[in-house]
């Protein structure tokens, strides 16, 4: 049992990381309506991917540093809500910065309960 735990209590940020920083490129595609030519149409893409490239980049760090995933996705969470100032549904907060939230918070739990998990199993 501890065993499940400490290994679901591991993966779960890093998946849900992976997830949530896939579904954030999918904003990414919209450059593609605006029938660009080609050079822009690639600096436009560039630009619209620098949230994921800093979400990957927050996650190869996390990966073995709990703390950070727990205060990058946290802060990534709260950067959000202070950059679009609350002016759009309630749902698009659960969705975008919420997940972050949750994202990080299962860093923290990992952060905390992690390693009493891993030197429990070893014996």
């Amino acid at each position: 049992m501890v065993r499940t735990s400490k290994r679901m209590l591991y993966w779960a940020p890093r998946v849900w990381g992976i997830v949530y920083t896939l579904f954030i490129s999918l904003f990414a595609l919209d450059v593609f309506e605006a029938h660009l030519p080609f050079a822009k149409l690639l600096i436009a893409l560039g630009i619209h991917l620098i949230p994921t490239a800093t979400l990957a980049v927050l996650l190869v760090f996390a990966w073995h540093r709990d703390w950070l995933g727990f205060v990058g996705f946290i802060g990534l969470g709260l950067l959000y809500l202070w950059i679009t100032h609350l002016r759009f549904p309630v749902a698009v907060y659960f969705i975008i910065s919420g997940s972050a939230f949750l994202i990080g918070l299962l860093f923290l739990a990992d952060w905390i309960f992690g390693p009493g998990l891993r030197s429990s199993t070893r014996s």
